[in-house]
């Protein structure tokens, strides 16, 4: 909004053409959602407690668990505000890819009210059924791809890490497999919420590395020196990662140990459909698998837990998700929380580095 309110005035005052780069409109969606997370968390945490919207704890999770019953949930309502907001401001209004990660975004987001709103209401940690709930974000990633197949300018070829020359064409599968990126992040950025801070940490290193991936693919002489897809306009994500970063930060101050206000299911899965939406339009699809690495082994130490308890009536884990297994090794919960922040730093530095590793 604000691009087509003040660039135009640089033809007066020179000033004013900073507008132009996505590198300044990036920097200043991060500050502007910063600063309305900060200022608007506070109220948002002390009226989530007025209205006792509390958090139901699993009865058979750890036992130190327990005393966060009733702490207030959904402050994923907090980032999802900022980020829009701060995008709306600052974000170009003309491109498709910052409307279709956005929707995606917000759409996630209302899955994620509907199913907090469900446990709240029943006063249990069951929300929405898991296949239900499945199937409709397949549905929306599956209409992502889509858009994505029918776009002329957009490429359904991927591009595998550390091998430059590897580019399989989808062709028309490149729909499903847009849907399985999607709902696929979305539930392991879900899993992943289980402890004070732990998602939101990761989220944000992961989202900081797609602001690298889509400001690179966005482009040309960048994509083309590092031989990466060039995806026309896909520059804009950019400042929709950023402008989470800033609402992520705002959010993590109210959520880091001891938390006071989770983000819910509104916010992980928002999140984690936004990482893997603007994963597939950056042309680095794949890559998500590094850099999201730590989502990526939360959902399957669930998956692995579950057939062998089926197959075998023994579990793999004390307790899953993983996080939760380190807890009952005696880990501290902050000790699990920062050494999982780590572990996904090194994970995106690794995914940054398939850039020239090929």
């Amino acid at each position: 909004m604000l691009y087509y309110l003040l660039y135009p005035l640089g033809s007066d005052f020179i000033l004013f053409n900073v507008f132009r780069y996505i590198s300044f409109r990036t920097v200043m969606a991060t500050l502007t959602a910063l600063v309305i997370s900060f200022l608007l968390g506070r109220p948002l945490v002390d009226y989530l407690k007025a209205v006792h919207v509390g958090q139901q704890i699993r009865d058979d999770g750890p036992q130190s668990h327990i005393e966060k019953s009733g702490t207030p949930t959904m402050g994923g309502l907090l980032i999802l505000f900022a980020m829009t907001i701060s995008c709306l401001l600052w974000a170009r209004m003309d491109n498709l890819y910052f409307w279709l990660v956005l929707g995606v975004t917000l759409s996630f987001g209302a899955i994620g009210f509907v199913d907090d709103y469900l446990k709240l209401k029943r006063k249990n940690h069951r929300g929405l059924p898991g296949k239900r709930r499945l199937m409709v974000e397949l549905g929306i990633g599956a209409l992502v791809g889509l858009i994505l197949w029918w776009d002329p300018s957009f490429k359904t070829t991927l591009a595998v890490p550390f091998f430059k020359n590897v580019h399989p064409d989808l062709g028309v599968w490149y729909i499903f497999f847009a849907a399985l990126v999607i709902a696929g992040t979305a539930n392991a950025v879900n899993l992943t919420d289980g402890l004070d801070g732990l998602a939101i940490g990761p989220v944000m290193v992961c989202g900081a590395t797609y602001l690298l991936f889509s400001y690179m693919s966005g482009h040309l002489k960048l994509a083309q020196y590092l031989q990466i897809s060039y995806v026309p306009g896909a520059g804009e994500l950019a400042v929709v990662c950023g402008a989470m970063l800033g609402a992520g930060m705002g959010f993590l101050w109210y959520n880091a140990y001891p938390a006071e206000v989770f983000m819910g299911d509104v916010g992980s899965l928002s999140l984690g459909a936004l990482l893997g939406s603007v994963a597939v339009i950056s042309k680095h699809e794949i890559v998500l698998a590094i850099a999201g690495g730590l989502f990526v082994v939360e959902a399957l130490s669930v998956i692995l837990q579950v057939i062998s308890f089926q197959a075998t009536g023994k579990r793999i884990f004390n307790m899953a998700p993983i996080h939760h297994h380190f807890e009952l090794k005696g880990w501290p919960e902050p000790k699990v929380i920062v050494r999982f922040w780590i572990v996904s730093v090194v994970l995106a530095l690794m995914a940054v580095s398939t850039l020239k590793l090929r």
